[in-house]
Order: structure tokens, then sequence, then C-alpha cells
């Protein structure tokens, strides 16, 4: 029973209890509570009391301001050195060398001598100086006495008391006495609490500067996001950025590294400051820091951006108001103005702002164009916007293949003389053959004579990586996809980009994710505007962009997916870059779908022509019947000029008709009884006259079979 407690005692609970042995109860016994050493439980607590909140403040306090005292005796030194000697002439001056200026050096070394012969002069004159003094006193204690012998003469006299002659030197006497007096009284105290006043000080000194080591200093709770960007701001953080030559280059400058900065400048939402940067630093080591530089300006990754301007050895910050990138730059002008109309050849498309708030209009004149991201950030809408504003310019002609077939690019139709939409092989096939009919119309305008003019041709081909990967073949093992000489889509790409911009064909992509599979590197690099939204890596943005505007400081693959849909990097002749960069960034104005905006443009456009047959679908392989497809290409106009149904006939075959010439056209037209005839001047087709010889043809067909 080890263990356990034994209690004995009696049953009286009631009189008529029988049995009143005593009765045996068996209690566990509960385990005794371990016994922790006093030693334990002391360190325990000292412990606890070391590493409270409240004792490490306290501690870093007395620290803190022991500290201030030896920081604030360390300044007083140096500002007396600074002082005394030509210290801080060597160290302007070594500034002014790292920096490069030698002009400010040779400036700060004259000087600096002419301080070394200021102090000689002084010096040479302390050699002088007791005998001086010497002289000085005994001139001035002659004069001072015979001055008060004269006065207490003139005191005897008029008192007419013999001993009013040595009252003033007296009264001197007594007045230096209680001089004597004053300083015996106040000297004791003064020798006791100098020292202390001295310490006070230079703990103010120390205090106001802040001299003391980070860990030591008040945990201060503010919040720095949008904190005005300042010099000192600005040097701080280069110097914090962790390159040691650049760190030691501003150490050494007398003016703490103001004199690499230029002037702070207000650009849009945010300020602008080129640094000339110390012999010995790189543009490319600010470059690559970007993280750590933004942070130290107390800004995200994406609110600075750094680009390398004209003048040599120069980084050129621009910072961004804090979360001022997050806010909209407003509506398009295309959606505001309703009489705002576009001239390709001169004119300019509102795209976006820059990042200075200023308007961002790209030129489209002439030139091929292509533009990538990653999905879902904007591509589609940035192309469709600069589509919206050509197509206000009714001279301008849109053949538009969509392989996502979302109906994102659904208000074309009758605006476009081809509207593709869909992601299936067939539709890729259909985008081909609508890119080789723009080779056909491009070989056509080229052997033409010369001078002659052409309206543009915009073939525009929207998620091109699927035309890219499509492993569709035709009857002659052709693959449609991919890159090979032998490619449908990539051979009529490459065509249009060698010869096409001098007569007015111009290709239109836009692709998402570029790889050199679904971005071969001949077509990327045909197009004259470069264009990309948000990338995952810096060789994807090299691909959108090119090296050289990637080297510039271009850096797609830094904006943020999700977040800054709609920002492009541009690279390109055709929008104004601030001189020494090779890329801007715009944000560009959104134009929205849902709210029918986009349709509202569209509907403009159209007013603007006499009407715009769409083809959906291009047959191939099939008897032609051209009669019918001339009435088709007429649409729902009046009357069709003879070379616009030409054009259009190529668009709807380029194989049946895209050799036709006016003569072929007239002799089908003729033989049909529906004649071109001339209005106001020029040889248009009646669609009346087409549609009756079709009637006529049906019923000359029903006779014949009731015959």
């Amino acid at each position: 029973m080890s263990g356990n407690v034994v209690h004995l005692h009696k049953h009286t609970d009631s009189p008529a209890t029988i049995d009143a042995r005593p009765v045996l109860t068996v209690v566990p016994e509960q385990p005794a509570a371990p016994v922790v050493p006093l030693w334990v439980r002391s360190g325990r607590a000292i412990r606890t009391v070391v590493t409270h909140e409240t004792t490490r403040a306290a501690a870093r306090g007395a620290a803190r301001h022991g500290l201030y005292v030896f920081g604030g005796a360390r300044i007083v030194a140096r500002r007396t050195w600074d002082g005394r000697t030509a210290a801080r002439y060597e160290r302007m001056l070594r500034a002014a060398e790292a920096a490069g200026n030698y002009e400010a050096a040779a400036e700060w070394e004259e000087r600096g001598q002419r301080f070394r012969e200021a102090r000689h002069r002084r010096r040479m004159d302390l050699l002088h100086s007791p005998m001086d003094a010497a002289k000085g006193v005994l001139v001035g204690t002659g004069m001072g006495i015979g001055s008060l012998v004269a006065l207490g003469v003139v005191l005897a006299i008029a008192n007419k008391d013999v001993t009013d002659v040595v009252t003033p030197l007296m009264a001197v006497v007594e007045f230096i006495r209680l001089l004597i007096t004053i300083v015996q009284v106040v000297w004791g105290p003064l020798v006791s609490i100098g020292p202390f006043l001295a310490l006070l000080a230079l703990w103010a000194v120390g205090s106001h500067q802040q001299a003391a080591p980070q860990w030591a200093l008040p945990e201060t709770v503010r919040d720095t996001a949008g904190e005005p960007i300042t010099p000192s701001i600005v040097v701080k953080a280069l110097c914090d950025l962790g390159v040691p030559a650049l760190r030691n280059a501003i150490k050494e400058m007398g003016d703490a590294g103001a004199s690499m900065l230029g002037p702070i400048r207000i650009a849009g939402c945010g300020v602008e400051v080129d640094v000339t940067l110390p012999s010995g630093v790189s543009t490319n080591e600010v470059q690559n820091r970007r993280r750590k530089l933004s942070e130290n300006l107390t800004r995200h990754e994406h609110e600075v951006f750094i680009t390398l301007p004209e003048a040599a050895r120069t980084v050129r910050l621009w910072i961004a108001d804090s979360g001022a990138l997050d806010e909209s730059i407003g509506p398009s002008p295309l959606a505001t103005d309703d009489t705002l109309t576009a001239d390709y050849t001169k004119g300019r498309a509102p795209w976006g702002q820059d990042l200075r708030g200023d308007a961002a209009a790209l030129s489209l004149y002439q030139r091929h164009l292509l533009i990538t991201g990653l999905s879902n950030q904007g591509k589609t809408a940035a192309l469709r916007a600069l589509a919206l504003w050509l197509a206000l310019d009714r001279t301008v002609e849109f053949r538009t293949a969509d392989l996502k077939g979302a109906g994102d690019w659904a208000m074309f139709d009758g605006l476009a003389t081809i509207l593709t939409q869909g992601p299936t092989d067939d539709h890729v096939i259909e985008a081909t053959e609508m890119l080789e009919g723009g080779v056909s119309e491009m070989e056509r305008r080229l052997q033409a004579p010369d001078g002659a003019a052409f309206p543009p041709l915009i073939l525009v081909v929207d998620e091109a990586q699927v035309a890219f990967m499509c492993p569709a073949k035709d009857a002659d093992k052709r693959p449609y996809g991919g890159s090979k000489a032998t490619s449908r889509y990539f051979t009529a790409a490459r065509k249009i980009h060698n010869q096409g911009r001098a007569v007015n064909v111009l290709l239109w992509q836009g692709t998402q994710d570029p790889t050199d599979q679904n971005l071969p590197k001949l077509v990327r690099e045909g197009a004259h505007t470069r264009a990309s939204l948000a990338l995952g890596t810096e060789s994807q943005a090299r691909m959108a962009l090119g090296d050289k505007a990637v080297d510039g400081g271009a850096a797609p693959n830094l904006l943020r997916p999700g977040l800054d849909k709609g920002t492009v990097v541009v690279a390109s002749d055709g929008i104004t870059i601030p001189a020494g960069q090779a890329s801007i960034t715009v944000r560009t104005h959104y134009i929205d779908t849902d709210t029918d905006t986009a349709t509202e443009i569209a509907e403009r456009a159209k007013a603007l022509r006499d009407g715009v047959t769409t083809l959906h679908v291009i047959e191939r392989g099939e008897e032609r019947d051209p009669l019918a497809d001339i009435f088709a290409v007429l649409g729902d106009a009046p009357r069709v000029l003879t070379a616009d149904v030409l054009k259009r006939l190529s668009t709807l075959n380029s194989d049946a008709y895209g050799r036709w010439t006016p003569g072929d056209l007239k002799r089908v037209l003729e033989d049909a009884g529906a004649e071109p005839y001339k209005s106001d001047g020029r040889m248009v087709v009646g669609r009346d006259r087409v549609a009756r010889a079709l009637a006529n043809r049906g019923k000359d067909g029903s006779a014949s079979a009731s015959e």
C-alpha cells in the first residue's frame, strides 16, 4: 500500500447502525509538486526583468544619452578642427575631383591656399603681439591714472577739499576689489558645475544631430510613405545602395554628395532628378538595384524608374508620388470628343499619358506594330484603342483576325472588310489567307507606276501566337504555323514587314507571353513600333522591345501583373521619347466595351464611310460566281467605285480575283448587262444594275428549266 493514505473511522451516522466496526478507506496519495531550486527561480526572475521591454527601453535610453555626449564631443572637435585647419577645403577638393568637376576642384584648391596664407599672417602677427600689448597696457594705464588725477583735482577745487584729489582713484580701487570678491564667491561653484555645463552643451549638440548608433535611437513610428523627395533623401538612398565605390565617394565628398545631384524637377505625378555618378561607379550598378533604391526612397519598386539620359555616367531617376500610379488617368479623348477625327499621314493617336502626366501620342504612319504582354494585362484594349482612332480616317481599310474569339473586336463588323473571330485551326487558316491577300495587294501596288498613292491597308492579328503555334498543314504539306521558311503565316508576315511599309500595307500584331516559338525573332524585329505590357522575365522583355531598349532602362518585366494593366513600355520613333532614352512608359486610356464606348466610336467611323461589307469566312477551293461575288461585295451602297470593287473581290478570294484588272471586271458586268458607268467623272458599279442582272439570270434559268 505504498504511496496511499489509510484512514480509520467508524460508522456513526445513525443510531441504528449495527456494524460499528472500524472501516479502512484507502485514498490515493497525490504526487508532490517538484521542488524548484531557489537559484533557478531567481534566474528566471532576473531574466524576465532583463528582457522586459521597459528594461530594454531604459537601457537604450541610458546608452543613447551617454553616446550623445561622445557624439557631441566628436562633432565639436571636428568643427573646431575644420575652423582651425584647411580640412574643409581638402574635403571639398576631393569631392569635386571624385565628381569629375575639375573646375570646382581648382577653385577649392585656390580657396584653401588663401586660407593658409591668412593663417600664416595671423601667426606671424602673434610674434609681435605681446610687446604691442604691453605697450598698450602701459600707455592705457598712464592715461587712465592721469585722467583720474585730473578728475580728482577738479573735485578738490570744487569742494575746496584737498583729499578729493584721490577720490576717483580710490573709487576705481574699490570697484576692482568688488570684482575680486565676486570672482572669489562665484569661482568655487563655477568650477564645480562647469564640467556639467560643458557635458550638457555636448549632449545638446549630439542630441540635435542624433549622434548615436541606430540601435540606441528611439523607435519612432511614423508613416514615411509619400515623404517629399529631398536631396538628402536621394543621397542617403544612393549611399545605402550597397555599392562600395559609391558609398566611399559620397563619404569623401565635402558636400555629402550634393554635387552629384541635378535640380529636382516636378514631372507629372512625381519628381525627376539626374544623378552624376562618381568615377568608378557604372550606371548598371544602380539600375540593377532598383528595388533596393526604391525602398531606400520609401517607395514601391514600380514607383521608381531608372533611365539613362544623354550625359555620360548619369542616371535619371523618376520617383512617383506615393500611390499616384494606382490612380486612373481619365477617359480617352475618343470617348469625350465626338468631333475627333484621325489623319493617318500626319496625325498621332491619343494613346494615354506618360509618367510625367503629359499626353502620349503615337504616330502610326508606315509603321508595323507589335504589342505583347502577359495574359489579361490589357493588350487587346491597347491595340484596339489605336485601331479605333485610325478608323476615324475614312481612307483606312482594316482586315482583322481575332484569334481569341471573345468578341473583343466585334465592333469592327461593318468597319473591317474581313473579320475573323475564333481560336481554331480553321480561323488560323483564314488569318493566314488574310495576310496572303495583303501580300497580293502589296505586290499589286509595288507594280504600279512610280508616284502612285495608295490608301492605308491595316492587317490586324490579335493573339498572333495562336497562328505561330498552329500545327495545321495545307494540301501541299506546308504548315500554316511555325517559323520555318515553309510556314505560310510566317512567310506572309515577313513579306509584309519587308516591303509593305512603302505602299501603306501594314501588319499589327498582338501576342502574349512571348517566346522564340510563338514569336519568331525575324517577325518581332520587323516591327517599327514595339510595345510591351507586364512580362515575367527580362529575357521576355528583350524579345518584346529589343536589347537596346532594355539596356537603356526599359523594364516591362518589373511592371506589376494585374495592378499595372494598360501600362506599356514603348520603343518607337513614332512617339516622343526624352533625349537619351530608348523607351518611354505610357499609361494607356481604356476604352470600355462593357458600356458600348468602343461600339459608339466604331459607329462614328462607319458613318464616315459609304458602307463596308465585312467578310467573316474566307471560302476556299470552291467554284466562284463572279456576278454574285460582285453583288456581295457591293454591300448596301447604291454605287461603288470600280477600284474599290476590285479590292474587295481580291479580299474575298485572292486566288480567284487577286489578278483581276478593271477590264476583267468590265467584261463580266457587260456580259451580265450591268456595265459600269460614270458618276462625278469616275467609273462606278451600280448595285441596282447588278441586282437586276442576277434577277434576270434567275428568270432565264427558270424558263430554261420549264422548257
